[in-house]
């Protein structure tokens, strides 16, 4: 720390001089050429046909390397794009100042492109500049920021030092882009729903809490947009999405973070098994490939999904008898240390004993199918067995990355399952849902029938950039306060 501070401190001295000496931080360079574009255009082209041409560039960026060697010295810089290099001599403007600029520098060039004797690509600057002195050095002389916990809380320096970062969201740009349009290419219109909602609902978490002093009112950042969504469908928009943040008051771990981004989407006249279909075409498309490797094990995109309901998964890891029994769902729980109360169902038993026992081999895509009701607050009861919702889970290497169902639409029942959600609160359960008037009201004027499915945006990024935290994959994480 000693050392960085001295370091500071001398390039503030420098700081001090050009500020003397005019404009330290000028505006009025513009670059042309990016170090992709100049690659792409002439990297194939020989050394003796640059030679010929002399093509000219302007280019900008980050000094990474700096190689003085008297009366000739290079500079390599790094933009958005990629790295270039830059050969400058004694004869260009500027070439004392460049002598005394650190790495960091935002310096700009302007030259023809060569090729060296060793076949790199090359501005020959004509003259030079510094756009932007940086005070601060860069980590371990820019050979990378090993420092995890540093890199989630200074990402802009992980991304100059670590540039496979930022091939990290420019995939996650690219996955979020293409279900975009995967979804406006089949009807659905994309909209925006309120951040601030005077009752959180559409999930079982809990949520964030804020004051509105003009209307002199508590509001909630929202944890689901599901219940305005579905207020649209009501309203005639059959076919809508939402791309946006949810705020859950939870904890912080490798998949959770108590902000991140999520699909919904609404589709009257469907049902939750069109809703499988389409998770199942959304993240094929998003993955772009027929399978990925994550944290060393291969995932199928190509092969159709698997699907196996709630009970045969729990069979399958040896759970015998009746699945619905509570005594016997008890005993197990039991057996496993999972804690749980009286006042839960068979239901809530169940999904429980499947978290502990089940949900850690499913690795391939696999859709888990039929939830108990009592679970699924939202979801329609199936017409053959009402203690069942129509409702799936997509887990990927144990990981729940969609959930989707028929949608209840009837608004009394609808109304009993609010209910029993505010006696849940009632008992202690934080994360039960609130009692939603407008809502059941929406539901009233009539909703049709219809499918919805939620995608959690930065798990699947994860898997498809092989992130093994959700951190990974989102630019700025919450993180303690530093010391």
């Amino acid at each position: 720390m000693e050392e960085e501070n001295k370091l500071v401190e001398e390039r503030r001295e420098k700081l001090k001089s050009l500020r003397a000496a005019g404009q330290a931080y000028p505006n009025d360079f513009r670059r042309k050429d990016s170090a992709l574009e100049l690659h792409q255009r002439y990297g194939a082209l020989s050394k003796e046909l640059l030679e010929a041409q002399k093509p000219s560039a302007v280019v900008a960026g980050r000094m990474m390397l700096k190689r003085v060697m008297g009366k000739a010295s290079f500079a390599t810089l790094q933009d958005g794009s990629g790295r270039i290099q830059v050969y400058i001599t004694q004869d260009t403007p500027g070439y004392e100042a460049f002598k005394h600029w650190d790495l960091g520098d935002i310096v700009g060039a302007e030259g023809t492109v060569f090729k060296t004797m060793k076949g790199e690509l090359t501005v020959n600057a004509r003259a030079i500049r510094l756009l932007a002195k940086a005070l601060r050095p860069l980590p371990e002389k820019f050979h990378g920021l090993a420092d995890q916990e540093l890199r989630y809380r200074q990402r802009y320096v992980d991304l100059v030092v670590n540039p496979e970062v930022r091939n990290i969201f420019a995939e996650r740009s690219r996955v979020i882009q293409t279900i975009r349009d995967v979804l406006r290419a089949e009807g659905y219109l994309e909209v925006e729903t309120p951040m601030m909602q005077p009752i959180p609902g559409g999930a079982a978490a809990r949520p964030f809490r804020t004051h509105h002093n003009a209307l002199d009112m508590d509001l909630y950042l929202r944890i689901a947009p599901e219940l305005y969504l579905k207020r649209l469908v009501v309203g005639g928009m059959e076919r809508v999405f939402e791309i946006n943040r949810n705020f859950r008051n939870e904890g912080i771990s490798t998949r959770h973070n108590p902000e991140f981004t999520m699909l919904e989407c609404y589709c009257a006249y469907e049902d939750w098994q069109y809703m499988m279909d389409l998770t199942e075409r959304l993240v094929r498309q998003a993955a772009g490939r027929s399978s990925i490797v994550y944290q060393g094990r291969t995932l199928e995109f190509d092969k159709p999904f698997a699907r196996v309901a709630i009970a045969e998964a729990l069979r399958r890891q040896g759970v015998q008898g009746d699945l619905r029994d509570r005594a016997l769902l008890s005993r197990r729980l039991k057996e496993l240390a999972v804690e749980h109360d009286n006042h839960q169902g068979w239901g809530a038993l169940q999904l429980m004993l499947f978290e502990a026992l089940a949900e850690k081999h499913l690795v391939q895509p696999t859709f888990v199918t039929d939830f108990p009701a009592e679970v699924s607050p939202l979801s329609r009861r199936r017409d053959a067995d009402p203690d069942i919702a129509d409702r799936f889970e997509l887990f990927i290497d144990a990981k729940e990355i969609a959930n989707g169902f028929s949608e209840l639409n009837d608004p009394e029942d609808q109304a009993a399952r609010f209910l029993e959600q505010a006696r849940m609160k009632e008992a202690g359960d934080p994360e039960a849902m609130y009692y939603d008037a407008d809502y059941i009201r929406a539901l009233e004027y009539g909703m049709p029938p219809a499918g919805g499915m939620g995608l959690g945006i930065d798990r699947l990024v994860m898997l498809l950039t092989d992130s093994p935290s959700i951190r990974d994959v989102i630019l700025f994480p919450h993180m303690r306060p530093e010391a």
